[in-house]
């Protein structure tokens, strides 16, 4: 290996660590972007920090704060380049600068007009040495959402859906379809996004609680909205139990006061929202209703009807598809075999397998 080669090397290993630290929080940093900063110095790492939850304090400025030894003269490396404006915090260039930080490494410059592309400029004229681009694709990829929470009206969306192996959505014996390690992955994805939107029919047949129930994650269990004309959720619901501890909205239309004093009461959050012309919600208003709110990742986690409405209507980004190792046969119900065959119709995507004990789970980047 040359020294170019080895250089290279080593500047991409510790970018890793450093995206290690910044998947930490994704999905619970608001509108911030999930950030990991790793600070080196003889080649040791010596402290490393990411974003905190609701967006602060940065990254940069936790690794610094986090640090017992004397960070002058050495590296920081950090996924997304440091803000050089003053919102409500100071900006994390000036703290890089005062620390006499020696080189700093940055995978992407920041799509955020106030940041974007300035913090180059600042560095070098404090005589500190700049290099970004490193892991630029994987970096890239993991901020997809909020790319596009800055760039689009729209915020990020990822689909769940679970199907037996002969594609049915759920059965008419079983409560669940899949197993429990394929279950375990979607409490996962829950803790990495901010919002999980669903229907008033999965809440009545299913009962769901839509928390993130894996030992340490709790806390990052995501908001909860639902879509629900007529104000047809049971009080007694699990959703609305939890209500006290976890953000939930109802997206309504037909005025019911006595359910919406009852609601409000239980502390639900509830937003009236216009009908288009067949009656029914429009998926892209929804959606952009949602990014007000303030949410850039979304898990849609409902029935059938529902999320192939957003995939037909291509309002998803991601789409992960478990796949049961069982066919269910005669017990069972709603069929995705044709939504599935009209959904990879004309659609450019990239896909990755996982094996999770029997079951599988594939993972569709929608391009």
């Amino acid at each position: 290996m040359s020294i170019k080669q080895n250089k290279q090397s080593k500047h991409s290993f510790f970018m890793k660590l450093a995206l290690m630290q910044a998947q930490r929080n994704l999905g619970n940093t608001k509108e911030n972007p999930a950030v990991g900063c790793v600070i080196v110095k003889n080649d040791c790492i010596i402290s490393a920090g990411c974003t905190g939850i609701n967006g602060r304090p940065h990254a940069e400025q936790n690794a610094i704060t986090y640090s017992k030894n004397d960070i002058k003269n050495s590296d920081l490396y950090v996924t997304l380049e440091p803000c050089s404006h003053y919102g409500r915090t100071p900006p994390c260039v000036k703290t890089i600068i005062r620390n006499k930080i020696k080189r700093v490494f940055f995978s992407l410059k920041d799509p955020d007009r106030r940041s974007y592309n300035k913090s180059t400029k600042q560095f070098k004229k404090n005589k500190i040495r700049v290099q970004n681009g490193i892991l630029g694709s994987d970096i890239k990829n993991f901020y997809k959402s909020y790319f596009k929470y800055k760039e689009n009206i729209l915020p990020f969306v990822t689909a769940k859906m679970a199907i037996s192996k002969d594609f049915y959505t759920n059965s008419k014996k079983k409560k669940w379809i899949t197993n429990k390690f394929s279950r375990g992955r979607v409490h996962l994805m829950r803790s990495n996004h901010d919002c999980i939107l669903t229907s008033v029919n999965t809440i009545i047949i299913d009962n769901p609680r839509f928390t993130c129930r894996i030992h340490g994650l709790e806390d990052n269990s995501p908001s909860r909205i639902i879509l629900d004309k007529r104000l047809k959720i049971h009080i007694t619901s699990n959703i609305v139990r939890s209500a006290n501890k976890y953000r939930t909205i109802i997206f309504f239309n037909k005025i019911d006061q006595k359910k919406i004093n009852v609601l409000k009461n239980l502390k639900i959050e509830l937003v009236k929202i216009p009908l288009s012309e067949d009656g029914n919600f429009d998926l892209k208003y929804i959606l952009m209703k949602v990014k007000i709110l303030g949410f850039s990742r979304i898990f849609l986690e409902s029935g059938l009807n529902l999320t192939t409405n957003f995939l037909n209507k291509g309002l998803v980004d991601d789409f992960q598809l478990f796949i049961s190792s069982k066919n269910l046969g005669k017990n069972g119900n709603n069929s995705f075999k044709k939504n599935m065959k009209l959904f990879f119709k004309n659609r450019k995507f990239t896909n990755e397998k996982v094996n999770l004990f029997g079951d599988k789970l594939i993972s569709y980047r929608i391009k």
